[in-house]
């Protein structure tokens, strides 16, 4: 019998009554990400303000209890009554979505937040939320809580627990918002120092003079940093290069304004092979890049091919450089300002806006002609067209050995993998899986292990080469990178396309201990390199194997931490047997495919790019050229074994 529908069935949520019933709409998701997205929400506030110029100070203290306070010295939030629902506007703020100073340009010129969800969001998933305003020489206080009604046998949202109150007088100016993130609604409310640090600093870098204090009271003594960089994007562009050998010392900075759009631009080319380019957008990082990030590549090429003609770098029989040959080495920070940015997709990664390219095409264009034009910087001119003549001519060398081995292989990925990898029987690309395995004992008791109907098996023989220190001809030269393009089915760099992909896992399994935290290390500087859209689209993992065996009574249980390990004698008392793995290649096939290939049973770190300007930071480091800086770090991160790494674990 069919179901009978009608009204009755169409459900309203009212006030923020949505928000809580699918917080993934508004936040994404109720992990540790998700998490921090209500403090960038409120801080992107703050930062609102700065971009403004009516604030240049933001302090983020992470209280004793868990919630998290941040404060600004901008104008305050409006405290005076809206004039259609007659309530202060900063409870129309925190209340109502879809409400906010920043559907028109009377408020604020810039901001990167445009959909006045914001605010009222964070009320909505927290257990309490109280917002102190500082203006007109009052000290406005209100307080907003979400717990549970008896009467409806739900939680009403973000509620005012008491109308907005004048506490205290005052000579400051600005607001400072408390809240308490609701364990009802996330996996875990325990703010991450490091996370939040990294997104300050970044911060702090794209605003000049912008001071940013982050304050943790939850450690004694208090733990406490202060972002400050007068030199704005330029010191970005050194940090990123401080770890690499720069061409010149200068950090070419552009600035400029066309149509009411403000581009600034920050380059230095360093003595490496891959290209780096930061884009944002009224400090919303584009991590796609867009159409800023095209009129920058754009004006960049034209540039240095007109000046290199014009002065005999490239002859008349000379093709012109390429963009790849232009970008070879070049770090790069690109910052726009614009009203009415609009991205393409669901996510605010890559910029739309046509009239963006324009703008800075001619602002790069005209300014860093100019640069170069002026004797002054001969120098630098010299290094930069030196750079594009070297990458020219390896690129058209690395075509043209391309060409050939064409012809006689049909291209790395239909080069032969007799004896390198254990394919899988299964046809169903979107099961599939493929274990990138260290050592041939490991690969040997995985072949044997594994289901063969989904699961392939490509052993390496030792460390593949370091991608960092060579350019893309001696990457595709290498054979146990060679074996690995072949057996994805994608090509590399250019010629790669995630639509002919063979497996939809591709999964890192190497000891857990510091060589294989180095494996690990050069295999995910290659994906990142060169198949970046892999692990974008979530299809890179790393494999968790046990660290222990725990034996009694005939079974086996096994620990992955130290932690668990504590757990499970603490319960098993006494009796037990304990063997320590060292190694993969210690296990036999059942105990491999129980503990680290089974999906029921296997545990597995997702590996994405959350922020690629911290992935490029830790590459530099891990492969680049000061060894004592890899070595040090190996030794104090690069255990994936921690219960800390669970945060994103799948089958």
């Amino acid at each position: 019998m069919e179901r009978e529908y009608t009204a009755k069935d169409i459900v309203v949520m009212k006030g923020l009554e949505g928000v809580r019933h699918r917080p993934g709409m508004y936040i994404g998701t109720t992990s540790v990400r998700g998490l921090h997205h209500l403090l960038w929400e409120i801080t992107d506030n703050c930062v609102d303000e700065a971009i403004n110029g009516y604030a240049d100070k933001i302090e983020i203290v992470l209280n004793a209890d868990g919630s998290v306070t941040v404060t600004d010295n901008g104008r305050g939030m409006p405290i005076d009554k809206h004039p259609e629902l007659k309530i202060p506007a900063v409870e129309v703020i925190f209340t109502v979505l879809h409400a906010g100073g920043k559907f028109n340009y009377s408020s604020y010129s810039y901001s990167g937040g445009l959909h006045g969800v914001g605010a009222s969001v964070v009320n909505a998933l927290s257990r309490w939320l109280e917002v102190e305003i500082y203006r007109d020489g009052n000290i406005y206080k209100e307080r907003f809580e979400s717990n549970y009604n008896k009467k409806t046998k739900k939680i009403d949202s973000g509620v005012p627990v008491a109308p907005l109150t004048v506490v205290g007088q005052t000579k400051r100016k600005g607001t400072s918002v408390t809240f308490m993130p609701d364990d009802r609604v996330f996996d875990t409310v325990e703010f991450n120092y490091d996370t939040i640090a990294m997104r300050m600093r970044e911060t702090a870098y794209l605003n000049s003079g912008l001071t940013i204090t982050l304050k943790d009271m939850r450690t004694r003594p208090a733990r406490e940093d202060e972002f400050c960089f007068m030199g704005g994007i330029r010191d970005y562009v050194s940090f990123f290069n401080n770890d690499k050998k720069a061409l010149f010392s200068d950090i070419i900075y552009i600035s400029g304004e066309y149509n009411a759009i403000k581009v600034e631009a920050a380059f230095q080319y360093n003595d490496g092979y891959s290209e780096n380019i930061f884009s944002y957008v009224n400090n919303i990082a584009t991590t796609d890049g867009g159409m800023h990030e095209t009129g920058f590549k754009t004006a960049l090429t034209k540039v240095i091919n007109e000046f290199s003609r014009r002065f005999g770098v490239l002859k008349d029989k000379d093709d012109n450089f390429s963009g790849e040959d232009v970008r070879e080495g070049l770090t790069a920070v690109l910052s726009v300002k614009m009203r009415d940015i609009q991205f393409e997709g669901q996510t605010k990664t890559r910029l739309g806006n046509s009239e963006a390219r324009v703008a800075t095409e001619m602002v790069i264009t005209e300014e860093f002609t100019k640069y170069l034009n002026d004797r002054k910087n001969d120098n630098v001119a010299k290094a930069i067209t030196s750079k594009a003549v070297e990458a020219s001519h390896a690129r058209l060398a690395a075509k043209k050995a391309k060409t050939e081995a064409r012809k006689k292989t049909g291209g790395l990925e239909n080069a032969p993998l007799i004896g390198k990898l254990a394919a899988c029987t299964g046809r169903d690309k979107s099961r599939n899986e493929l274990f990138i395995v260290e050592g041939n004992s490991a690969g040997g008791s995985a072949k044997q292990g594994r289901n063969r109907e989904y699961q392939a098996i490509l052993s390496l023989r030792g460390k593949p080469l370091n991608v960092e220190k060579t350019r893309l001809a001696a990457v595709e030269g290498n054979e146990e990178y060679r074996t690995i393009i072949a057996a994805l089915g994608t090509g590399i760099a250019q010629d790669f396309d995630i639509s002919k992909l063979n497996y939809d896992k591709v999964i890192i399994l190497s000891d857990a201990d510091q060589d294989g935290a180095h494996i690990r290390a050069i295999l995910l500087t290659f994906f990142y390199r060169y198949m970046r859209d892999l692990i974008k689209d979530g299809h890179i993992y790393i494999g968790l194997s046990p660290l222990y065996k725990i034996s009694k009574g005939g079974k086996d249980e096994y620990a992955y931490t130290d932690e668990e390990l504590l757990e499970v004698t603490k319960r098993l008392e006494k009796g037990y047997t304990l063997q320590r793995y060292k190694g993969l290649g210690e296990m036999n096939p059942e105990q491999l495919w129980a503990t680290t290939m089974n999906p029921a049973n296997r545990k597995l770190l997702k590996v994405d790019i959350e922020d690629a300007k911290n992935a490029e930071y830790l590459i530099t480091v891990l492969m680049g050229d000061k060894a004592d800086k890899r070595y040090d770090y190996i030794i104090q991160n690069a255990n994936f074994n921690k219960k800390d790494a669970y945060e994103d674990i799948v089958r």
